[in-house]
Order: C-alpha cells, then structure tokens, then sequence
C-alpha cells in the first residue's frame, strides 16, 4: 500500500509539472504566420472567410492579383481609401470595391462562388 508521504509527493510534483505546462504554454506561444493565413470579414450579409493559401498557392495568384495598392513592399488596408459607402464612381465603396474584384475574378477564370450564399455565411 502507498503511504501518505508518498501520495503528497506524487501530487505536489502533479501539481509543480501542471503548472510549469501552464507556465510554459503561455510564455512560449507558437510564432505567429508572416502572413495571415485566414481573414474573416465580418458585414451585415454574413461572415466571409478568405483563405490566402489557396488563392496563392492553389491558384497560383500574386499579391497585385487583388492588392492593387502595394508601394515599397507595404500593402494597406482596403478601408485606407474605401469608405463603407461612395457614390464616387472613381473610388467605390469598399463593398462594391470587393465585390468587383472578388466576383469579377471568379467569374474570368471560372473558378470561385459567384452567388451570395456561397461566401456569405449567416
């Protein structure tokens, strides 16, 4: 049969390994990705999850095939110089900004939804 003294110490060296774990999880996460690897836009017809990696690598598409605003190696935001809404035909709204560029590549190559349903999710 075990005795008290070795039961303490089998749960107080449980407990010194839980906490050096704990410890150990939080100080040392795992490194983040250079580049992002999913982004989810949220709007108010749905969520829309884009994936890089497959636009990239699966379609073998570059950074200027959607971000057309690349200048010294540094890509800005959508929302830098499309607002939530235009009725400027020369900038449109980041909505319609998207939807043109995402839909109208989809559509040319013959690959990608096209239909709202099919990126939006509810």
């Amino acid at each position: 049969m075990t005795s008290n003294k070795d039961l303490k110490i089998a749960s107080l060296l449980a407990l010194v390994l839980f906490i050096t774990g704990i410890t150990c999880y939080a100080a040392f996460p795992p490194p983040a990705p250079e580049e992002p690897v999913r982004l989810m836009f949220q709007n108010a017809a749905g969520k829309v999850l884009f994936t890089h990696a497959v636009h990239n690598q699966e379609y073998d598409l570059s950074c200027l095939d959607c971000h057309h605003n690349i200048e010294d190696d540094e890509v800005y935001s959508c929302k830098e110089c499309h607002q939530a809404t235009s009725d400027d035909e020369s900038m449109p709204s980041k909505t319609d900004a998207f939807h043109a560029q995402c839909i109208g590549c989809h559509k040319e190559k013959g690959a990608g939804p096209v239909e709202c349903n099919s990126c939006h999710a509810l």
